[in-house]
C-alpha cells in the first residue's frame, strides 16, 4: 500500500531508520524459541540438534515422547513421523522506541532440520507495529499469498509496507510471538501505566495499545488481575466494561475467577435479578458453578410461571430476527457414528437445549448474538453439549454439556467440529457474497 497520509509517510520513513535485527538477537532466538527434536529411524535415534545418532538401550525407549541425547545431553521431543526434512516455524518479537513511538517488531524464524546434519535457521522481520503515546496503532508488514490456506503465508521477497487501519481487525495483527527478546526497550509511558516487563500471554501490540488508551485495561494491570486482563483483551465476548462494578468488587477483595465465561453469565443473571454488584458474597461466590446453576434454575422457573404467553410471543418475534442472521447456516450437520452436530435452527431449540442440559443458552439469549453460531451436539439423538463458534474467526468459544460440564464425548465433539469448520466458512463466504450483491 502506498503511504498517503502524513502519519503513513512518517512511519514509512521512520521504519527505514530502525536498526537491523542483530546476529546476537538471532542467536538468542535460535537457542530460546525452538524445541530440540529427535527422530527414530531404522533402529537408531537421531538428534536433529547436534547430528548425533545412537542405538536405543531398550526397545521400550522407542515409545517415549522425550529422549535425552547421549552427546549434547539435550532433552529431545521425538518426531512422530520419520521423514527426510523437518521444519519448525516460530514467531518472536523485539521492542524498540523510535521518535516517541513504541515499535513491536515481529520476526518469523524457520528452523530446518535433517538427520545427520546440523540445523539451519532463517529469520525475517514480517511486521512492525507502531504504537503512539495515545495507544493508536499502525502496522507495516510483508505481503502474503492470498491463494494460501494460511493467513500468514508471507512473501519473504516483498518489502514492509504500510497497512490500513483496518489491518487491526485481521488475524495477522493478533499474531502473538512466542517470546520477546530480553534486550528490548519500552516507552516510559508504558511503565507509568503498569507495564513491568511481563506480557501474561497477551500479544505485545495488543497489551501496549490497551494500557495506553483503555483505563479499564490499565486498572486491571495495576491491580494484578492479569488473568482477567488476558480474558478482556483476547476473548471474543468482552463484557468487562458492562460488568465493571462487579470487576471492581473482585479487585477490591482479590477474588480470582476460575471460569470467566460462567462468571460473566452469572453476573448477567445477578443484573437480571437486580442484585447489588458491590456485595462481595454475591459477586465472589465460593462455588461459582453451583450459584450460577441455582440462578439459572430460578430464572427459568420465573419465566415459566409468569411469562409463558409472553415467552411464546417473544420466541416467535425473535425467530424472525434469528432466521434473518443465521439462515445461511441452516441445514449444516456433521455426523460420525452415533454423534451428530447441527446448527440450531429455531429459538425454541435454544429453550429445549437449555432445559435439557440445564445451562443458560436460552436465558442469556445466545440466539441474539450476531457474531456467534450456536450448534447442538447430540449422541444417539440426545443433546450432550452446546457449542458456540465465533464468527468470522471460526474459533470455538465454548463447548459445554449438562450444568456447563464437559460430557464424556467432549473430545470427539471438538474433533468432529474442527474437521468440518470449512463448511461453516463456505456458508459464511456465501452469506458475505449475497450481502455484497444486495
Amino acid at each position: 500500500m502506498i503511504p498517503k497520509t502524513i502519519i503513513e509517510k512518517e512511519l514509512t520513513d521512520l521504519s527505514g531508520t530502525l536498526p537491523l535485527i542483530t546476529e546476537k538477537m538471532q542467536l538468542w532466538a535460535e537457542k530460546n524459541i525452538f524445541l530440540k527434536w529427535g527422530v527414530l529411524s531404522r533402529g537408531k535415534f537421531h538428534c536433529l540438534e547436534c547430528a548425533h545418532s545412537w542405538k536405543p538401550d531398550a526397545q521400550k525407549a522407542a515409545c517415549q515422547k522425550y529422549m535425552n541425547c547421549t552427546a549434547c545431553r539435550g532433552k529431545l521431543r521425538m518426531q512422530q513421523y520419520n521423514q527426510v526434512h523437518f521444519k519448525e516455524i516460530e514467531y518472536w518479537a523485539a521492542l524498540h522506541v523510535c521518535a516517541g513511538y513504541q515499535v513491536v517488531r515481529i520476526i518469523c524464524s524457520h528452523k530446518d532440520m535433517k538427520k545427520n546434519c546440523l540445523p539451519t535457521f532463517y529469520h525475517k522481520e514480517v511486521m512492525q507495529h507502531w504504537i503512539s503515546g495515545g495507544g493508536e496503532v499502525r502496522t507495516l508488514s510483508l505481503s502474503t499469498n492470498v491463494f494460501s490456506n494460511h493467513y500468514d503465508s508471507w512473501k519473504y521477497y516483498t518489502a514492509l509496507e504500510i497497512r490500513p487501519a483496518s489491518f487491526q481487525s485481521g488475524q495477522k495483527y493478533r499474531i502473538n510471538p512466542y517470546k520477546v527478546c530480553p534486550t528490548s526497550k519500552a516507552l516510559p509511558l508504558l511503565k507509568r501505566n503498569g507495564f513491568k516487563g511481563s506480557f501474561y500471554g497477551i500479544a505485545p501490540q495488543i497489551l501496549f495499545a490497551a494500557i495506553l488508551k483503555d483505563p479499564h485495561a490499565e486498572t486491571l494491570l495495576k491491580a494484578g488481575q492479569t488473568d482477567m486482563l488476558k480474558h478482556y483483551l483476547t476473548a471474543h465476548s468482552q463484557h468487562v466494561r458492562e460488568n465493571w462494578q462487579a470487576v471492581r468488587t473482585c479487585m477490591k477483595y482479590g477474588y480470582k475467577i476460575a471460569d470467566f465465561t460462567i462468571w460473566e453469565d452469572y453476573i448477567s443473571l445477578l443484573r437480571w435479578f437486580k442484585k447489588d454488584l458491590t456485595i462481595t458474597d454475591l459477586v465472589c461466590p465460593e462455588n461459582l458453578e453451583q450459584e450460577h446453576d441455582r440462578l439459572v434454575d430460578r430464572k427459568r422457573k420465573i419465566q415459566r410461571r409468569k411469562r409463558i404467553a409472553e415467552l411464546r410471543a417473544e420466541i416467535e418475534q425473535s425467530q424472525l430476527v434469528y432466521e434473518e442472521h443465521k439462515k445461511p447456516f441452516f441445514g449444516l450437520e456433521f455426523a460420525k457414528e452415533n454423534l451428530r452436530i447441527n446448527v440450531m435452527e429455531s429459538v425454541r431449540d435454544f429453550l429445549n437445549e437449555g432445559d435439557a442440559l440445564r445451562h443458560c443458552v436460552f436465558e442469556n439469549e445466545y440466539y441474539k448474538k450476531k457474531n456467534s453460531l450456536i450448534l447442538s451436539a447430540k449422541y444417539q439423538d440426545m443433546p450432550v453439549e452446546t457449542i458456540e463458534v465465533a464468527l468470522p474467526s471460526l474459533e470455538v468459544v465454548q463447548c459445554r454439556g449438562n450444568k456447563n460440564e464437559h460430557s464424556p464425548h467432549h473430545k470427539k465433539i471438538l474433533k468432529l467440529l474442527n474437521q468440518n469448520l470449512h463448511q461453516i466458512k463456505t456458508r459464511l463466504n456465501t452469506k458475505k457474497t449475497a450481502l455484497a450483491e444486495t
